[in-house]
């Protein structure tokens, strides 16, 4: 069993405030796979005033970007050295599928490969010539680090959430307070293990392990200058009152419900392969999860037999099972939420293909869900409009192709989507038409280079590559005289 009796804070391993460990539990059985200290505010106002001392007066906001960058690449590849670990802790805590969480382990190269790259190119400083050439002055325009980030991630991929804020952040030169899941002590303090060996100076970074109760004091904390979260719209909203109320800088990456256009012309096959991918991957549980099918009326029977052959074929059970993809939910009260949107859709009369409100058998240990397809669904249903977070599809039929783009982006949300057609190009145009931050064609991965980010309730700010890094600075003016 893995134990944690302290807090990385600081950079510094050092006791809690509280004596009391939480155990962690495997959603896969419940039994206790690990123990590990929680933070309270006593912690935060530490990690807080490290942060706001190290960035005050200490030399990281002062370090050349080069200097940052070679700081920032040697915890990319320590990192890359503890792989296996990292991808078989995240499983055992989250239920994710083992072989996902491995794969997994590229992805995080790809995303910290990209804010390298991005930190080379950045315009860290620039000289502005005036537009008038008789003015007597220029401008130099400097991109700063903002201060104390307090960077609140979920639980639903770790790793990939708390690099895609930490790493953006340390490069521009701030200080960083990461606020993680309680179950995700594990593998966030084998995080700060790599964080101790990268040689970054005293106080620049600390990883907490906290309540809901702790994160908001985190957020409302006055020696914090942004918050970079990901989270549920209705926490997002919270967060960004109590922003506002001291007018921090904010970035908010929140939920979704995503549709998946089926164009008439589209492979039904490679569409459907595309589902398994782009709306279940991940136990479901994912903000980009594409779990509204918008089918053509003239296809839709077939749509949904096809659906029903997908969803019906995939492996329930163990994550560290290679033939498990969808695994167990994180915890009870999810397994019961997802449940419950079941029971929902079939009172409110979607037609149940598949699937249902009952554990899989042999599985009642666990926090296990019957992956779930409805059809004949409205837009109007709640299980179309709100955000399940589990492995539940609705497939929504549309008359044309004005109706499949109304239907998509009738929505609260718009984080992201996926148009499917026989002609990418025709494809790429319905794209542009869908109100979201991303949209894939045809089941083109994201990216880490281009902004991630949504529309709508979906969230404010952009995360990955060039955008996502200067959501960290502030631009500075100083004029000076001409030459």
């Amino acid at each position: 069993m893995i134990t944690y009796e302290e807090l990385f804070i600081g950079g510094t391993w050092t006791a809690p405030s509280s004596a009391e460990l939480l155990d962690i539990r495997s959603p896969h059985d419940n039994a206790v796979i690990g123990r590990a200290a929680q933070a309270l505010p006593a912690d935060v106002d530490r990690a807080v005033a490290a942060a706001r001392r190290a960035f005050d007066e200490g030399p990281w906001p002062r370090t050349s970007p080069a200097d940052r960058i070679a700081v920032v690449r040697k915890l990319a590849a320590l990192r890359e050295k503890r792989a296996d670990e990292i991808a078989a802790l995240i499983s055992a805590e989250n239920g994710s599928a083992l072989w996902f969480t491995k794969a997994g382990q590229s992805s995080l190269t790809r995303q910290a490969d990209a804010y390298l790259k991005a930190a080379e190119e950045f315009g860290w400083e620039e000289t502005l010539e005036p537009s008038d050439p008789a003015a007597p002055f220029r401008s130099v325009v400097r991109r700063e680090a903002i201060g104390v980030v307090a960077a609140v991630i979920p639980w639903n991929s770790p790793f990939s959430s708390a690099s895609a804020k930490i790493i953006p952040a340390l490069l521009a030169g701030n200080t960083v307070v990461l606020k993680v899941s309680p179950e995700n002590s594990l593998s966030m303090n084998l995080l700060a293990e790599l964080l101790a060996e990268a040689g970054l100076p005293d106080g620049v970074i600390s990883v907490l392990p906290a309540d809901r109760e702790t994160s908001e004091y985190l957020v409302k904390h006055r020696g914090v200058d942004k918050v970079a979260f990901t989270g549920s719209t209705r926490a997002g909203r919270r967060i960004a009152s109590l922003a506002g109320e001291q007018l921090k800088r904010v970035s908010l990456e929140l939920g979704g419900k995503s549709a998946m256009l089926v164009l008439p012309d589209a492979d039904l096959g490679a569409a459907i392969q595309g589902v398994k991918f782009g709306s279940l991957l991940n136990n479901g549980e994912s903000c980009i999860a594409q779990t509204r099918v918008l089918a053509p009326r003239a296809r839709y029977d077939e749509v949904v037999a096809g659906l029903k052959d997908l969803v019906e074929s995939l492996g329930v059970g163990d994550p560290a099972d290679d033939r498990t993809f969808i695994g167990p939910m994180i915890r009870r009260d999810q397994q019961q939420r997802v449940l419950d949107y079941i029971r929902l859709g079939i009172e409110e009369g979607a037609r149940l293909v598949t699937g249902g409100p009952e554990v899989p058998p042999g599985l009642e240990s666990g926090n296990y869900v019957t992956p779930t397809l409805f059809a004949d669904v409205d837009n109007t249903m709640r299980i179309a409009r709100e955000e399940i977070f589990g492995p539940v599809l609705v497939v929504i039929a549309y008359d044309d192709e004005d109706d499949a783009v109304r239907l998509a982006n009738d929505s609260e949300y718009g984080l992201s989507g996926g148009v499917w057609s026989a002609d990418p190009a025709h494809a790429l145009a319905v794209a542009r038409r869908v109100r979201t931050g991303t949209v894939t064609v045809n089941g083109a991965p994201i990216g880490f280079d281009g902004p991630f980010g949504g529309f709508k309730a979906s969230g404010l700010g952009r995360e990955y590559g060039a955008v996502g890094l200067g959501t960290y600075t502030e631009y500075k003016t100083i004029t000076v005289p001409a030459r």
